[in-house]
Order: C-alpha cells, then structure tokens, then sequence
C-alpha cells in the first residue's frame, strides 16, 4: 500500500494541483491530509473543490478551525499590525466559500486512523494527537516528544503545523514520526523575524507498506511562480502583492 500524506496547502490550489499531477506520476493508493487546507491563500474555494473531488479524509488543523470560528487557540503572540491582516485575509476568505464549502470544512477530523494492513496503521493529526496547536520541531525534548507520543506508538504517526519535513523514532517501538513538510506554503525555518521568505516549491510525503517492508519519501516539486503571480494578481485576495513578494525575494 502507497499513502500519499499532504499537509498544510492553506488555499494555495495551484500547489495542490501540482503536488498531485507529480504524485500521478509515482503512483499511489490512497491520500492523507494533515490539515491546514483552506485559509491564508489565494484560492480557498478552488482548494475545497478539489479535496471533495480527491475524496480523501482531512484533519482539522488550527487555521481551518480559526477560518471557521474566529476563535484564538494559539498561545503565540504577533504584532497587532499582522493580527489585523490576518483578520482582513480571513474575512475574504469566508466571502468566497459558500454553505456548502464551510459544511466540508466542518466535516474535518482531529484525527484520522487508517489500516495499511499487515498489523500496521497511520494516525494522522495536524500539531499532535491531542492538539492541533502543539508545535512539535527536531529540536523538540527527546522527552517532552516520547511524553506526547507514547500513548500512540503503536501506530506509525504523520502530523502538520510546523511545515518542515522531518521524521523521529518513537521509543521502545517499531514506529515513527513524520511531517510531510507544507504543500502550499513551505519556508526554511532558520529565519528571523515575523515575516518568512517562502520557499518556491511544494512539499509532500509518500510512504509505502510492502508486507514487512516500509519506505517513507519526502517530495519537493517546483512551483510555476509565474501561474503563481497570475493566480495572486486575479484573485482579488487581500495583500496579494505582499504575498507573492515573499517568494520573489526569496532568490
């Protein structure tokens, strides 16, 4: 059995086409999604229709409950100017989903389990298990990590949030940890400041289960900036300049 895992695509629908078009290629039997699908990018209603047309069970990740709700959950602080933009960015984006969109996005799971046969599974969730907020890096404690995956290591686990492709060994157990990286929004964690230099490309997992055999891919496949700048200019999304020239000073 081959899962592709996707994670963190935040509306940017022309990542997530891509990101499918090279998975084709590979081949695969099944999508997993990690949450964090709609909000922030160009394209939120576009990305819905696309995960309906995939059929693939999505987790809810913190930006999709916050799409929703307008409720705060996470504990890290930004500046009131970003606060605002951000606000501004999600009125817009819930202007272009309609009833039916929001229903789907309310259908999202905290988590996702599936059976990849041969006494093995994958638990899927977006910052943990527990919390789709928790904030979970390489340079996490060994023992604040082991702490929070414990109680699940008996599956091999796959979560978001921290757009980084990276895996961990759980201990005392045959499994692991990874994190697909981000579809839509990847970007190099060693950087200063509040506003990130994206990186111009899409990231996602492929991980195989041959009997007692496992394999685990990390993906990254090149963004078309310039379809990239053209959805930006058309889409009428607040600050779309500001956006896009993330990703062109990143060069």
């Amino acid at each position: 059995m081959r899962i592709l895992v996707l994670s963190d695509v935040h509306g940017n629908c022309l990542a997530l086409e891509t990101v499918l078009a090279d998975a084709k290629k590979k081949g695969f039997d099944q999508i997993i999604c990690n949450g964090d699908m709609i909000q922030g990018g160009p394209q939120p209603h576009e990305t819905v229709q696309l995960l309906r047309e995939m059929k693939s069970p999505v987790v809810m990740g913190n930006s999709d409950a916050w799409l929703l709700t307008g409720e705060e959950t996470d504990a890290d602080s930004i500046s009131e100017e970003r606060r605002k933009k951000l606000d501004t960015v999600r009125e817009w984006s819930l202007s272009k989903l309609n009833k039916d969109d929001c229903v789907f996005i309310e259908s999202f799971q905290a988590t996702v389990s599936i059976d990849l046969g041969n006494g093995k599974s994958l638990l899927a969730f977006h910052g943990s298990p527990t919390s789709f907020d928790q904030v979970l890096l390489p340079s996490t404690s060994e023992e604040e990590y082991q702490e929070v995956f414990k109680p699940y290591s008996d599956h091999i686990l796959t979560g978001g949030h921290v757009h980084l492709q990276y895996t961990r060994r759980l201990r005392d157990s045959q499994n692991f940890y990874f994190n697909p990286g981000s579809v839509g929004v990847a970007y190099n964690h060693d950087q200063t400041g509040e506003q990130k230099l994206l990186d111009p490309w899409a990231e996602y997992a492929l991980l195989t289960i041959d009997k007692s055999n496992v394999q685990l891919e990390f993906i990254r496949v090149a963004l078309d900036m310039d379809k990239m700048a053209d959805v930006y200019r058309s889409s009428s999304r607040p600050f779309a300049g500001e956006a896009m020239a993330q990703y062109k000073s990143y060069a």
